[in-house]
């Protein structure tokens, strides 16, 4: 028992270099301002008057600029290494923040919205080869586990915000997109000090990694089964993107304060999820997680919209969010094993392809089912969709754990 405990001790202090923890702080920074849109679609289609097609176009266009450039940026990521992409993904996030504080058209909030999305495509195939690179195989869970929990903390930031500087202060939407500016670029101040990833590991230690490649090309059939799972399961996520909010005011009488304060706490949760996603990522088996926490996900998800009132729906969907980002490290680790390693970052960005696809479709087949069908109905689909994505991973994807 003394031996395990030990073990343990020295696994994460071994983890938690002082590099990890400043690449966790830009990663918190980089999101802060990102996942306001979600919350505030209600008061934007009434400000600017949107039809639920003009919300749908809102949600596509980013994720369309996102797709043409997620794969050049893992490519630029491998061949200059991740700092510099780090660095101008924190100042696109700045600019994004600083337009958003001045918009006064649908387009100007589009061109911020499109910003705000296409730091985070630019940021995290770097950051997460660059994570991958300065840990063991056997490592790797956990160490992605810590990074991705500044990532999702970072996310509960924005909604968060709102319900604090809206509903308490009575600022409006475009000042706490303004407050956000120069927190963000405190980021770059936290990426000037994250050593080189040959700094952090040196030769002989590398060496007994042992580390070799277990595949050849990066287009294996366990990439293209995870690709696909996930191609299937963000399209049914993008459904409800642009959308949930909106039903939540419109037929459950919620107001912005409850919706950023249960889409804050659903991404905080985050903190502990991630690192323990991690640790049992790596105990488990990264497939065998990945799976169960995806189960969990979706049924508590479909459970969500047949109770009513803030609490049993809160309580719900949090809890679907949590077993989601209990295996987020899972899914990073499985990403890192099916690429090449001179490859990692083209690999990272390769796995945001699906959801930049099917955003863009998606957020107009949502707007067309909401029309048709009524806003109840996108999230019926988006349970059916989920649970066949899932099918997809579990049959598509062989490996040993």
């Amino acid at each position: 028992m003394i031996n395990m405990e030990e073990n343990e001790k020295s696994t994460w202090g071994r983890l938690m270099s002082g590099s990890l923890i400043l690449m966790v702080l830009t990663h918190m920074l980089v999101h802060a301002a990102g996942n306001m849109r979600n919350t505030l679609f209600p008061v934007l289609k009434e400000e600017f008057a949107l039809t639920n097609q003009q919300i749908g176009l809102i949600v596509a266009i980013p994720s369309l600029v996102q797709l043409l450039l997620s794969v050049p940026s893992g490519m630029v990521s491998d061949r200059f290494g991740p700092k510099k992409l780090i660095a101008a993904s924190i100042l696109i996030a700045a600019v994004g923040a600083l337009l958003g504080s001045v918009s006064t058209t649908p387009w100007m909030f589009i061109i911020a919205s499109t910003l705000l999305t296409f730091n985070s495509t630019l940021y995290h195939p770097p950051a997460q080869s660059y994570v991958s690179d300065i840990t063991s195989p056997q490592d790797r869970s956990r160490a992605l586990g810590i990074w991705h929990s500044g990532g999702t903390t970072g996310v509960s930031l924005g909604p968060l915000s709102i319900s604090i500087l809206m509903g308490v202060l009575a600022f409006n939407w475009r000042q706490i997109y303004g407050f956000w500016i120069i927190p963000i670029l405190l980021g770059l101040v936290a990426l000037y000090f994250v050593k080189p990833p040959s700094e952090i590991v040196e030769k002989e230690e590398r060496e007994k990694w042992e580390e070799k490649d277990t595949v050849d090309t990066l287009f294996n059939t366990n990439m293209m089964f995870l690709l696909l799972s996930g191609t299937v399961r963000r399209f049914g996520g993008g459904l409800t993107t642009g959308f949930l909010s909106i039903w939540l005011v419109e037929a459950q009488g919620w107001t912005i304060g409850q919706i950023g304060i249960m889409l804050g706490i659903s991404s905080l949760i985050g903190i502990v999820a991630s690192p323990l996603g991690g640790e049992l990522a790596s105990r488990f088996g990264e497939k065998r997680w990945f799976s169960g926490t995806l189960l969990g996900s979706y049924v508590f998800f479909a459970l969500a919209f047949f109770v009513k009132g803030f609490w049993p729906f809160s309580f719900l969907y949090i809890t679907s969010r949590f077993f989601g980002i209990l295996g987020m490290p899972a899914g990073m680790t499985l990403t890192a094993r099916f690429s090449p390693r001179k490859q990692r970052g083209v690999g990272f960005a390769l796995s945001s392809i699906p959801m930049n696809v099917v955003m863009p479709v998606a957020a107009l087949v949502a707007a067309y089912i909401a029309d048709t069908y009524g806003l109840y109905y996108i999230f019926m689909t988006t349970t059916v969709i989920y649970f066949i994505g899932l099918a997809i991973f579990q049959l598509g994807v062989r490996v040993e754990d």
